[in-house]
């Protein structure tokens, strides 16, 4: 069976985040997705930071950035 690595959306509208797992479900992908609200817990995530130390040592399949949000 293939592993399927996490899809970690960067973007702090939830609204937008909504509707990206909701366009990603219509296409029946089966990663999990993580949400982060800004880039400095984007940072957090990628480096293993924070909230994120014990996550599993993998890097994301894919980012999907919001280029225009805080931090």
């Amino acid at each position: 069976m293939i592993e399927l690595k996490t899809i970690l959306i960067v973007e702090d509208n939830p609204q937008d985040v909504e509707l990206t797992i909701e366009a990603l479900s219509e296409h029946n992908l089966a990663n999990n997705v993580v949400a982060v609200g800004d880039g400095v817990e984007a940072m957090e995530y990628l480096r293993y930071k924070g909230k994120y130390a014990d996550r599993l040592k993998e890097n994301p399949a894919v980012i999907l950035l919001d280029i225009k949000m805080p931090k």
